[in-house]
């Protein structure tokens, strides 16, 4: 069974940083895509940033360009979200996932993906 585990996520006040950890296991485990997703209260699951390392490519959200950033050491499956210049709306509880090997699917779109972390609250104060 493949888990993911997010980490990291707490309370900063605007300007602030925090980075984000999230670890994937299990012995089926393997991917070579991993994103991170957001929920505000009321509001949809967004998009933040996602990275496909085989290719060498990632994305961001335009709302977080030039803010955070997202990293991944493949050797421990594990993916990173560092966050500066925290924002109030920045405020959310925050997703990674992660796409099997090979699989397709644009990883802006949360349908890309076939596993889920449990989420971890990132909580800016103005």
């Amino acid at each position: 069974q493949v888990q993911l585990v997010e980490s990291g996520g707490g309370l900063v006040q605007a300007g602030g940083s925090l980075s984000l950890s999230c670890a994937a296991s299990g012995r089926s485990y393997s991917s070579n895509a991993m994103g991170w997703f957001r929920q505000a209260p009321g509001k949809e699951r967004e998009f933040v940033a996602a990275i496909n390392w085989s290719a060498g490519i990632t994305y961001y959200a335009d709302s977080v360009k030039g803010r955070f950033t997202i990293s991944t050491d493949e050797a421990k499956n594990t993916v990173y979200l560092q966050m500066n210049s925290l924002k109030p709306e920045d405020t959310a509880v925050y997703y990674c996932a992660a796409r099997r090997a090979f699989g397709r699917g644009i990883l802006t779109v949360k349908s890309a993906y076939d596993y889920w972390g449990q989420g971890t609250q990132v909580t800016v104060s103005s």
